[in-house]
């Protein structure tokens, strides 16, 4: 099946209410104390990195072992029933003294998802949980959402240095992905400039999303995000070289070799360093410095056929473009089916449902699939 894959990190079991009606402009119109909200049947499905980007790369085509931690519970148990039905459940650890990791998610047509997540078993995950023998084989190891997993920011990130230098050693690509962060939790105290700055000189690809990064780095810009935007999805409100550029800037000067930065439904920031630093990149992957160096750019969303959540959406983009490095795409096409992948992913309720095959993708591409621009519903962030 070709170069093998670790997706770690946070797994959890995901619960969607499904919405009717119209579009919303603000929660609150949908979500007042003392109303009566009727909601359709609830979708459930397995939710977080390690289910969504492992899954979504599988589906994909990519040989992919899968690696968190459950309770043994009712929840537990339908995330291995899941898994084993894609035959990716080998790597789950079960634990009997903790709960498995839930999320509520609210898609509210029109409105960004708001979630209501208990971490469960996820906070005790560490490094020693990860499978060396699978570690030395893989290519390519893509850990995610460490700010909903104690362990990993604890003192300063220890537990996350150790992850990704120990896939380092072992000549594998890393690949992290983030999570978005309660400020008022313990995660949300953590000095997470400094985890960053700790962190990326190990890591080959970063993934964040535009707001989880600028919380991250700059708090007070983030605040100021949250102001312009005035209940509104941040993404709406940002524009590209005023308010991303700089973060990616301090992403690079951490040691950053492949950054994107997702912006929501607009599209996806995307940089890449020169040949000199992709030549840390981990050997297994087999990367063309050449061909990769020195790009940058935005990659602006596809228009989705329809919008049912966007759960997983985030996600399964990163799972394409990861997937599409490891099949040997050139850095353009990689992004452009990553995007492609984010707009399948949204006309379902949950993170896989929507996915379509790379061949798909690119007849639709070649066809003229069309493009949000300025001005339009959708504004480029």
């Amino acid at each position: 099946m070709g170069k093998k894959v670790i997706a770690a990190g946070h797994i959890c079991l995901d619960i969607t209410p499904v919405f009717g009606g119209k579009k919303a402009k603000k929660l609150g119109d949908i979500l007042t104390p003392g109303k009566l909200v009727h909601v359709g049947e609830a979708d459930v499905h397995t939710g977080g990195s390690v289910a969504n980007t492992g899954l979504a790369m599988k589906i994909l085509g990519a040989d992919v072992s899968l690696m968190g931690k459950v309770g043994d519970d009712v929840f537990g148990r339908i995330i291995c029933d899941t898994l084993r039905a894609y035959d990716a459940d080998g790597g789950m650890i079960i634990s009997k003294e903790e709960s498995t990791s839930y999320t509520v998610a609210l898609a509210v047509p029109g409105i960004d998802r708001v979630f209501l997540h208990n971490p469960g078993a996820n906070h005790t995950f560490r490094a020693d949980d990860i499978a060396q023998e699978e570690l030395e084989e893989a290519a390519l190891f893509h850990f995610g959402y460490p700010p909903i997993m104690r362990s990993m920011y604890e003192r300063d990130g220890a537990e996350l240095v150790a992850v990704m230098k120990r896939a380092k050693a072992c000549g594998a690509a890393t690949s992290l992905d983030f999570a978005a962060i309660d400020s008022d939790s313990e995660a949300g105290r953590a000095d997470w400039r400094h985890i960053l700055e700790r962190v990326i000189p190990y890591v080959d690809i970063l993934v964040p999303s535009v707001e989880e990064l600028c919380f991250m780095l700059d708090r007070e810009r983030f605040q100021e995000w949250q102001e312009r935007a005035a209940g509104r999805d941040i993404t709406e409100i940002l524009d590209v070289e005023k308010d991303v550029v700089p973060l990616a800037d301090q992403c690079m000067a951490f040691g950053a070799k492949i950054l994107l930065i997702k912006c929501g439904a607009p599209g996806i920031y995307y940089r890449t360093g020169n040949k000199q630093v992709l030549s840390g990149t981990g050997a297994k992957l087999e990367l063309d410095a050449d061909v990769w160096a020195d790009k940058s750019g935005f990659e602006s969303s596809y228009v989705p056929e329809k919008v049912l959540s966007g759960t997983g959406a985030g996600d399964t983009s990163i799972a394409a473009f990861l997937t599409a490095i490891l099949q040997g795409y050139s850095p353009e096409m990689a992004m452009h089916l990553a995007t492609a992948t984010g707009a399948c992913c949204v006309a379902a309720y949950d993170a896989l449902g929507g996915l379509k095959s790379f061949a798909e993708l690119e007849r639709k591409i070649a066809q003229g699939w069309k493009k949000t621009v300025m001005g339009g519903e959708e504004k480029i962030c």
